[in-house]
């Protein structure tokens, strides 16, 4: 478990640096193409400061997107209590909570570490999960918390969509060069260099970026798994839990992609396709790995 937990950490530094070393080589191309390799500083700067906002802003963005409404313990004791006795035997700071008003059962967390972290559970979670089920959907969520897996994820994002828009902004620059009114020999460099430039960075936001995020948020979920189950000591909770979520077809009312990594399962309730991008592993292999982990207690 320990070992899993640092080399979740050790794979969030080899991430950050792999997707730093891509935008720094974009960067240094983008340079080359405009003739002023100082122009490198203030792209590198923006994905700085992009992530950074994202770092920061996550848990307000991810509260705003899903109307999830902050409660106190008169609100939901219930709810309230299963968050704290989990925060007490954990030796955890106590999270914020709140309940979205959601009839599809669902729950996740964020926060960039355990002293800013928020759990919240829709009102249909809430309606079909048991008091044993509850819990062990709850450690799950602050298993993400424990192992500083929505740092992980919101860096990643951060960098994916500064990518994403940086490469939009040079395939934008790379038609005007090519089609502007002062066409020349330089213009036509510039332009096929910022259309390399654009072209590998919407290849790295729109498809690498999304695979490398979803298997790494797969690794994450078991994680969870695991760690909420070592929180409770009843993985019977957590299994019919997840067993309840998988049967339950309806998706969120104000599902989004881009937070979909955030939930305990997916609340796009995605087709075919889709899964490849999926950022949940499938839920009977979950149950299966949960099953497996009952016979040590």
């Amino acid at each position: 478990m320990y070992s899993a937990i640092a080399a979740n950490k050790r794979n969030t530094i080899i991430i950050v640096g792999l997707f730093v070393a891509l935008l720094g080589g974009l960067a240094y191309a983008w340079g080359v193409a405009s003739g002023n390799g100082s122009s490198v500083i203030p792209i590198l700067l923006f994905v700085g400061l992009y992530t950074l906002f994202q770092y920061y802003a996550a848990s307000s963005i991810a509260i705003a997107m899903s109307g999830a409404i902050q409660i106190t313990k008169q609100d939901n004791p219930r709810l309230w209590n299963t968050v704290e006795n989990l925060s007490i035997r954990e030796g955890m700071p106590m999270p914020k909570v709140y309940i979205i008003p959601d009839d599809a059962p669902n729950a996740f967390a964020t926060g960039r570490d355990p002293k800013h972290a928020v759990v919240a559970a829709t009102s249909g979670l809430l309606a079909i999960m048991d008091d044993q089920e509850l819990e062990g959907v709850m450690a799950h969520e602050m298993g993400h918390v424990k192992n500083y897996d929505i740092r992980v994820s919101t860096i990643v994002f951060g960098l994916v969509s500064a990518i994403g828009i940086l490469a939009d902004f040079a395939l934008r620059m790379a038609f005007w060069a090519n089609h502007g009114g002062n066409r020349n020999d330089s213009n036509n460099q510039l332009g096929l260099i910022l259309l390399l430039v654009g072209v590998v960075g919407s290849i790295v936001a729109f498809l690498i970026g999304p695979l490398v995020s979803a298997a790494v948020s797969r690794q994450r979920e078991y994680l969870a798994d695991a760690t909420g189950v070592e929180s409770t000591r009843y993985p019977d909770g957590l299994a019919r839990a997840l067993h309840k979520l998988g049967t339950y077809g309806k998706p969120m009312r104000r599902a989004s992609s881009s937070m979909a990594h955030m939930y305990i399962s997916d609340p796009m309730k995605p087709g075919m396709v889709e899964r490849l991008f999926s950022t949940h592993p499938p839920i009977p292999k979950r149950i299966a790995r949960i099953m497996q982990m009952g016979n040590k207690f």
